[in-house]
């Protein structure tokens, strides 16, 4: 499967709130590599997830571009930016979203009915490693087997691209660590590109380049010679 590449071309996002206006992204160029785990670095405002949104197709920018390889997002239409999410991103969010009346196979189930390429929601649960809790409904879940469970399901939609707003957010340093490691091994084993929002310097290096975020500015991008693993670093 080919994955998915993006370019950012002086990408401005304006919010218009009464007689005021909140620069929330300024002229940021970037590109998303096919295969690469991006880190985005910022406190909270710096625009972050204003980022993530436009790369998701969420949001559209006030000004600029954002393309990929056959297609400008910021021409495309409602439904084209539909179409874009559901065969090309997975989602994964800081707050887990799991619809409580559902099990987490069942939760699983709902991105597969809506992907047009999808994997087998039981075989997505097993790469998480979750394939006992699959009748297990949240509830009965701990915070890091639910974002597994969630990540299982942006898996399930077979995406080219994972999209993660700050997921370890509301965990432990230890589950924080394996939900990183799940990330990396879906990054070097998968080979899906991964693009994860964090203001948690410690783990910039995880990923293949790190870019940092300051007042909706794009102020630096490097890339890490080496590569870490979570279990290698204090997080």
């Amino acid at each position: 499967m080919k994955t998915l590449q993006l370019t950012l071309e002086d990408v401005c996002k304006v919010y218009t709130m009464g007689e005021v206006k909140v620069h929330a992204l300024r002229s940021v160029n970037l590109e998303i590599r096919s295969g690469e785990f991006l880190m985005v670095l910022g406190q909270s405002g710096s625009g972050k997830s204003t980022l993530l949104n436009m790369i998701g197709g969420m949001d559209r920018p006030t000004s600029g571009s954002i393309k990929t390889e056959n297609q400008d997002l910021t021409k495309a239409s409602d439904r084209q930016l539909t179409l874009y999410r559901r065969r090309r991103i997975g989602f994964v969010f800081q707050f887990f979203n799991l619809i409580p009346t559902l099990t987490a196979l069942e939760n699983v189930q709902v991105a597969v009915e809506i992907a047009p390429d999808p994997l087998d929601a039981k075989e997505s649960l097993k790469i998480v490693g979750l394939e006992d809790r699959a009748d297990h409904f949240p509830s009965q879940l701990s915070g890091g087997q639910q974002q597994r469970v969630a990540i299982a399901r942006a898996l399930a939609a077979n995406p080219k691209l994972l999209l993660c707003d700050e997921p370890t957010g509301n965990l432990d340093s230890e589950t924080s660590r394996q939900i990183l490691g799940l990330l990396c091994d879906l990054n070097q084993k998968m080979k899906k590109t991964v693009v994860m929002i964090t203001h948690n310097a410690a783990t910039a290096p995880l990923a293949h380049r790190v870019a940092e975020l300051h007042d909706g500015r794009l102020v630096s991008l490097t890339t890490n010679q080496q590569v870490r693993r979570p279990e290698e670093l204090e997080i």
